[in-house]
């Protein structure tokens, strides 16, 4: 049934995906989740499909900003879980923990407020797109300090040639969609 599932998925995403040719710079196809999001009703099953693919199996979804709350929020709302949000550095509020990691130029951090994670929690890392895998690694880092334990990283889409995967190597990685470019 997992296997079905995952193919469904794949197939509801890959046929709700928008392409932006030469964005954010000539010559990169980009590939965009607004059409997707924006059809209600193939929204409503990516996440009942996705919660019932991860049903029992987590505590808490962790959203990464931005697109990664878009997801995570009404999935946790589905499953019935708190939402954790993890941020850019600078845009929560009161006492915080961070990890700084490299971008290929220059460096971001990615934060989130510690008193929100219960430690043991089994928590599933969601975003829209696996790239060079700097910002969920991060983000499993700081899950990690709180004590949660990081079940799963899913995302839509991956990027391939950047070798995410390797930073996440730790961890199960799912890639909802069909396409890995």
């Amino acid at each position: 049934m997992s296997g079905e599932l995952g193919a469904h998925i794949g197939e509801l995403v890959d046929s709700n995906l928008g392409l932006v040719q030469d964005f954010p710079e000539p010559g990169v196809l980009f590939r965009d989740i607004t059409p997707l999001i924006a059809n209600g009703p193939a929204f409503k099953e990516l996440i009942e499909m996705l919660a019932e693919r991860y049903k029992g199996s987590v505590d808490a979804i962790a959203g990464l900003e931005s697109r990664g709350f878009i997801l995570g929020a009404p999935l946790a709302a589905e499953l019935g879980v708190g939402m954790l949000t993890i941020r850019k550095a600078g845009k929560l509020p009161g006492h915080v923990i961070g990890v700084d990691y490299d971008l290929e130029y220059g460096s971001a951090r990615m934060e989130i407020r510690p008193e929100s994670v219960t430690p043991g929690l089994r928590v599933l890392v969601i975003d829209d797109v696996l790239a060079t895998g700097g910002t969920a690694a991060a983000s499993v880092d700081l899950l990690r300090q709180c004590g949660a334990h990081v079940s799963t990283v899913a995302v839509l889409l991956e990027l391939e040639a950047f070798d995410g995967r390797e930073k996440l190597a730790e961890h199960d990685v799912v890639t909802e969609s069909a396409l890995v470019v």
